[in-house]
């Protein structure tokens, strides 16, 4: 079935398989936002690790393979595990009157049941859409992160940034810390915070982070009721430092006492594939709303190359085009439109027409992302660069179409 906002249905088929009556893990910490989820569940994972914990993150959607997104210990679960968790969901979802669930349903409960049975000192879940009424959420945090609060799935959270906030400020529990990643969310997240008895932990009031140098950072943050921390020379991670600050705070709530040698040594090794992920000339980031085009545009302002700066963007039909490319306008030279494929999927041309209204050419119009990059290939000079966005389907298409 499609997506049927809701966790009767799902919670249902979660306590038929005990998940709601046993602990999932020392410490859970669920993560959701708009943009930044993956970075900082990410990042939360290399510095638990780091710190000795055993761990298992889960997280939504996939590159290449669906195995990315369980991870236990870092390693991707085998096809065997998944396999015992989807098997496990499809019994207890038979045993009495048939529920039905979905795609992401089933494989939130396979994933909590594979975690169960690992019994981590950290899970790391992230919300899969809203926050509310994700599937997730059947679980009780011991910590809650809001990385940012933006314009997104839309046609299931509207375009109202409170009712957005509301959603996904779902995830607060009574008692337990919610950590605040974004400078600027709407009032709904503190509200919904007061409301349910949330402590609330913010970046810029409760902790902060600093550049001190070149690519160094230091970090301050507090404890409950409040003890200050902090670390010092912390290497930069090459993601967002406000979701390396929120990471770093929602461990120390999470009752781990950070070592700044693990820290570091973790940030500096941490990788996402996907996210300003370069591979010679390209970029690869799965942005695709507004708010994360500014960013990547940002980012790209600072690298200031001597060639011209490509853009390879594949969309799917519910994103805001307009606004990605307006974002992005700002450091394109040439853009490549491609066509994904799904119902869901613009076409190249669509694409361009939308790139075409911003006042821009487009250099080709492709039939997928890899006719598109072997077009570009052939056309790059040794000095352009390449950003490849838009989609995860985009940036998977790209990593696949790379490794043959």
């Amino acid at each position: 079935m499609g997506i049927d906002l809701g966790l009767d249905r799902v919670a249902e088929v979660g306590r038929r398989m005990g998940l709601l009556d046993t602990t999932l893990a020392r410490r859970v910490i669920t993560v959701a936002g708009t943009n930044g989820k993956g970075s900082t569940v990410a990042m939360l994972e290399a510095l638990a690790r780091a710190h000795g914990l055993s761990t298992a993150s889960y997280t939504s959607p996939h590159l290449l393979r669906y195995n990315e997104r369980l991870r236990l210990d870092g390693v991707e679960a085998s096809d065997d595990m998944l396999i015992a968790g989807f098997e496990a969901v499809e019994a207890a979802r038979l045993d009495g009157d048939p529920v039905s669930l979905s795609y992401f349903e089933v494989g939130t409960l396979g994933a909590l049941w594979a975690i169960v049975g690992c019994q981590p000192d950290l899970a790391i879940l992230e919300v899969g859409l809203g926050g509310r009424l994700d599937a997730v959420n059947i679980i009780d945090a011991d910590v809650a992160v809001i990385t940012t609060i933006a314009r997104d799935h839309s046609a299931y959270l509207g375009d109202d940034l409170e009712g957005i906030g509301r959603e996904k400020a779902g995830i607060f529990r009574a008692g337990r810390p919610a950590v605040l990643g974004s400078r600027e969310l709407p009032g709904s997240v503190r509200g919904t915070a007061a409301a349910r008895g949330t402590p609330v932990v913010a970046i810029g009031e409760d902790f902060q982070w600093h550049e001190t140098g070149p690519s160094h950072w230091c970090w301050q943050g507090c404890g409950l009721p409040a003890d200050n921390v902090s670390l010092d020379d912390l290497p930069d991670p090459g993601l967002p430092l406000d979701n390396a600050a929120t990471a770093l705070q929602a461990l120390t709530l999470a009752d781990v006492a950070l070592d700044a040698v693990a820290c570091r040594l973790a940030l500096a090794d941490v990788k996402l594939p996907g996210r300003m992920q370069w591979l010679g000339q390209w970029c690869l980031d799965v942005g695709h709303n507004p708010h994360a085009a500014a960013y990547l545009a940002e980012r790209l302002k600072a690298m200031p190359c001597t060639g011209r700066t490509w853009i390879l963007l594949g969309m799917l039909g519910d994103k805001d085009a307009d606004g990605v490319i307006g974002a992005l306008a700002t450091v394109a030279d040439a853009w490549v439109t491609v066509t994904l494929e799904g119902e869901r999927a613009r076409t190249a041309a669509e694409l361009a027409g939308h790139v075409h209204a911003s006042g821009a050419p487009v250099a080709f119009q492709a039939a997928s992302p890899e006719a598109g990059a072997e077009w570009l290939s052939g056309r790059l000079a040794p000095e352009d660069r390449v950003l490849v966005c838009g989609s995860f389907y985009t940036v998977g298409a790209i990593l696949a179409w790379m490794q043959v």
